[in-house]
């Protein structure tokens, strides 16, 4: 089987796309892992991290920031006063609500 000049060129061109394609696709996906296994220069170790003396807190009522003395003194007020009690009426009333949300999930159909 005798190939034909115009023929032969289409086929050279072939294999060379072929393994330009290949050899840019293996080259990539490697450089692409590389890159990904890589943790950012700015992160810091967990080791790190774990042993950090943490002096700032959160609090647990409104979210603004603490000092750690202003932490300690908020969690001990709020551990020696228990929290406001809630009308008996409106208690019962947010349970009934659950109750139904519950309910609702379990048979959906109910809630018309």
């Amino acid at each position: 089987m005798q190939l034909s000049l115009r023929n032969y060129i289409k086929y050279i061109k072939l294999i060379i796309v072929s393994f330009s394609t290949i050899t840019i696709v293996l080259i990539g996906n490697y450089w692409l892992t590389q890159a990904i296994a890589i943790p950012p220069m700015e992160d810091i170790p967990e080791e790190i991290l774990r042993t950090e003396i943490i002096t700032v807190g959160r609090s647990p009522i409104d979210g603004k920031l603490l000092t750690a003395a202003e932490y300690a003194e908020l969690q001990v007020k709020l551990q020696t006063s228990p929290p406001p009690k809630l009308n008996s009426q409106i208690r019962d009333q947010v349970f009934v609500l659950q109750l139904r949300k519950a309910l609702l999930q379990i048979f959906p159909f109910l809630g018309i």
